[in-house]
């Protein structure tokens, strides 16, 4: 199984992203794209996008991005900034690419904005790789 074929075999386990309307639209080597339309449950108290969903689908793309080298990897940390409100019925997408990898450790930038291009987030992932283990294995 190559790599971009593993990704997607981890993608169809992530039952997180598919109830929550996640799609993997791109991977390749250190990048991946994704989107998601806001639903009415993922409101807070002002009306607008909770962060915590923004962060997830930043998270998501960064998870993608971190595994498509092949060994597993998972995130040592992150941070988001949130630069403008997102609205129920927007369209999001997050495009993670990779800044740079040393030894088993990995930076990943995620651009969140909406399906017109106004950036909405910028979120940073530290990932670590797992000595040994794929991405995804029909084992795991």
């Amino acid at each position: 199984m190559d790599t971009i074929q593993s990704v997607t075999a981890m993608y169809d386990r992530d039952l997180t992203c598919q109830t929550l309307g996640i799609h993997l639209d791109d991977v390749g080597p250190g990048r991946a794209r994704m989107r998601m339309r806001v639903g009415d449950t993922m409101t807070n108290g002002h009306g607008t996008v909770h962060g915590g969903y923004l962060f997830l689908l930043a998270d998501a793309a960064f998870a993608y991005a971190s595994n498509s080298h092949g060994p597993a990897a998972v995130a040592q940390g992150a941070q988001v900034t949130f630069l403008r409100p997102a609205a129920v019925h927007d369209e999001l997408v997050a495009d993670a690419v990779e800044r740079v990898r040393a030894g088993r450790s990995g930076v990943y930038d995620v651009t969140v904005r909406r399906a017109a291009g106004e950036i909405v987030a910028e979120f940073r992932g530290q990932s670590m790789m797992l000595s040994g283990r794929p991405a995804f294995s029909p084992e795991s």
